[in-house]
């Protein structure tokens, strides 16, 4: 997440999420490289009071680098996050929703939900553990896929950037058929603090 400050009252918060994928259950062999990308954007008010809030379209940009890593449809919608900080804890949930604008006809459009509720836990020293629940419910398909990451995660800075490198696993606690049941998850946030 990049936040930009608008004026004394109010933060823009961008936040980019750009998938590498490798994927060794799809029919026709395994697939590796780039999926669709999706960038929120924020708009949230600037407080003392320990809640973190804001909202703002989300876009879902076709940059997979295999047709069977996206969904070659351009996509728009609202997206929400709320958050609060006490003492070692972060506790909050993201939700969004995006429908297909543009894209190839020929491929299914894109309805979908996300809701995201996560925990973390720091222990200090830039080391925390966090637990999320990434629920997707495609409407068009009418399916959920669940699944529940569970990842550590360090606080690094190489020359004059700082970021933040997790590793964990996860587990689909449900699934489209022939979906996995469970995944390996590994993240580098570039990480702006103000």
């Amino acid at each position: 997440m990049i936040p930009f400050e608008l004026n004394d009252r109010w933060n823009l918060i961008t936040r980019t999420i750009v998938p590498v994928a490798y994927h060794d259950y799809f029919p026709g062999g395994d697939v590796s490289g780039l999926g669709d990308t999706t960038a929120s954007f924020f708009l949230s008010p600037k407080s003392d009071s320990g809640l973190i809030w804001g909202a703002g379209p989300v876009l879902l940009l076709p940059t997979a680098t295999d047709e069977r890593l996206g969904s070659e449809q351009f996509g728009l919608g609202p997206t929400a996050v709320g958050l609060t900080q006490q003492g070692p804890w972060t506790l909050g949930a993201l939700a969004n929703h995006i429908w297909s604008v543009a894209g190839d006809h020929n491929r299914e459009d894109v309805s979908s939900s996300l809701l995201q509720p996560f925990a973390s836990y720091n222990f200090g020293h830039g080391t925390s553990v966090a637990l999320s629940v990434d629920s997707t419910y495609n409407w068009q398909a009418e399916q959920w896929t669940v699944p529940i990451n569970l990842g550590v995660s360090q606080v690094l800075v190489i020359g004059k950037q700082a970021l933040s490198l997790q590793l964990g696993g996860k587990y689909y606690a449900e699934t489209p058929e022939g979906g996995p049941q469970w995944g390996i998850r590994t993240t580098v946030t570039l990480l702006f603090p103000k």
